[in-house]
């Protein structure tokens, strides 16, 4: 009894491995990564702002266009990419 179960589940093992219905296709993950590092860059743009002096604040650094406009637009568009990348569908071959 035993050994018709192990049977049974080293025939579902193969039977997995050999399927190709995968859930995201090269491209989709291409998308993804490209994504992914756009939302870093905008992470990494905002980052930041530090003074050396705690007792002086400096508007222009923290407040920067950088900070403010570019950075945010950026993970947005990471963002979007993302969701573009989850909903493309696959090409059939």
């Amino acid at each position: 009894m035993a050994i018709e179960g192990f049977d049974l589940f080293c025939e579902t093992i193969q039977h997995m491995q050999t399927d190709k219905n995968e859930l995201f296709g090269k491209l989709n993950l291409r998308w993804m990564a490209i994504g992914a590092v756009v939302i870093l860059a905008g992470i990494l743009l905002m980052a930041g702002g530090k003074s050396t002096d705690p007792n002086v604040f400096t508007d222009n650094e923290v407040y920067s266009f950088r900070r403010i406009t570019l950075a945010p637009l950026l993970i947005i568009a990471g963002l979007l990419i993302e969701v573009y990348a989850i909903m493309k569908k696959q090409a059939q071959d």
